[in-house]
């Protein structure tokens, strides 16, 4: 059965896709650290650097907004969120999570683009440190990925 199945494998070749990402300042060093490993991983995957817009906001509140702005503009292939929200002793946390999440689903299924959201959320600094590399490198993979999958649906 499975020799008769229309098959759309994986693709991660970067070569020609532009790529934009919002990347949020609060906790800075995580987030220099997401962009970094991000970047590198693009470019990896051919992704040229000219192809690569970067765009910074206060916190992960305010990166649906610019992600929205992005799509709208119809120069991207796909979009990569890059933030922390690291839980704190008020509500604070719950809202930030759960809402730059909601915001950052709905541009993308709004604008119909791929958006790789690596706004990592955690209980301390230190885990967010340990998951900054890794994550920053997944969204390069989930951007590049993503838009080649639906360039191929469209196709």
């Amino acid at each position: 059965m499975l020799d008769a199945i229309s098959r759309i494998e994986p693709d991660l070749n970067g070569q020609g896709l532009k790529i934009g990402i919002v990347m949020a300042r609060f906790t800075e060093s995580v987030c220099h650290g997401l962009r970094d490993a991000c970047l590198a991983e693009l470019a990896a995957l051919g992704v040229a650097a000219a192809d690569v817009t970067l765009a910074t906001v206060p916190g992960a509140l305010e990166v649906p907004l610019v992600l929205q702005t992005m799509a709208k503009s119809g120069r991207f292939d796909a979009l990569v969120a890059l933030g922390a929200v690291i839980r704190g002793e008020t509500y604070h946390f719950e809202l930030v999570s759960n809402e730059s999440g909601a915001g950052v689903t709905r541009v993308g299924l709004d604008f119909d683009i791929p958006i790789a959201n690596a706004i990592l959320t955690t209980e301390t600094d230190e885990q967010a440190e340990v998951r900054m590399l890794e994550k920053g490198r997944d969204a390069a993979r989930v951007a590049v990925e993503m838009a080649r999958l639906q360039a191929a649906l469209s196709a």
